[in-house]
């Protein structure tokens, strides 16, 4: 049997599209998370946003939904910089549902972990506000904090390994910064070929 998905979530899919006028055709202006370039790892861009995989993901599909404006706090967004940011936060969410969690895939099937470190003593390392958005299954990890301990280290952000060229920033807040050693940065192919497979399920969702 073939299960179609709820009105519910198909009002709520269409909602999400006339807001933000998502789009998968990233286009050939550059696009930055702080002072890196990261255009080929970015699958999706709104009027004000954009979200990309993640160079050392703490578990798979997550991902970082920006800003395009490098605004380095939340408070500096636009009232409609805000509304985007967050609609967009929302539709990745379906994605992640979709891609991750199992019939009908919607984002109710499972849960997700959606946060923001706002500012340096909060965890953040890359001085671009994003929002860390984390598809979470039952057991995924052994300790209950331990996402909130990966993304106070470096190796949460999608910069992370790419400040090993320059002067990395330390971490603050109260949580101690981790270094995983069996989570390696990926490579720009294997990027690529994830917000490829996003962008294709973005594409069965109507976005082009």
């Amino acid at each position: 049997m073939l299960l179609q998905p709820s009105k519910r979530a198909l009002s709520t899919t269409t909602r999400l599209l006339n807001m933000s006028s998502p789009t998968t055709n990233i286009g050939a202006q550059p696009i930055k998370f702080g002072p890196f370039e990261v255009t080929k790892q970015v699958f999706l861009k709104t009027d004000h946003s954009f979200a990309v995989v993640n160079l050392k993901p703490l578990l798979p599909g997550h991902i970082l939904v920006c800003p395009l404006q490098p605004h380095r706090r939340l408070a500096d967004l636009t009232p409609a910089e805000t509304g985007d940011l967050f609609t967009t936060v929302q539709l990745t969410q379906r994605l992640l549902g979709k891609a991750y969690f199992p019939a009908p895939h919607d984002a109710a099937a499972g849960s997700f972990t959606v946060a923001v470190q706002d500012g340096p003593e909060s965890g953040q390392t890359v001085p671009h506000v994003h929002v860390h958005v984390i598809p979470r299954t039952k057991g995924d990890v052994e300790q209950a904090d331990g996402i909130y301990v990966g993304m106070a280290s470096e190796d949460g952000n999608v910069g992370g390994a790419l400040w090993d060229k320059m002067q990395r920033p330390k971490p603050g807040g109260g949580m101690p910064k981790i270094e995983d050693a069996d989570r390696e940065a990926r490579t720009e192919e294997v990027m690529m070929e994830e917000a490829e497979g996003f962008k294709t399920k973005l594409s069965e969702m109507g976005i082009e």
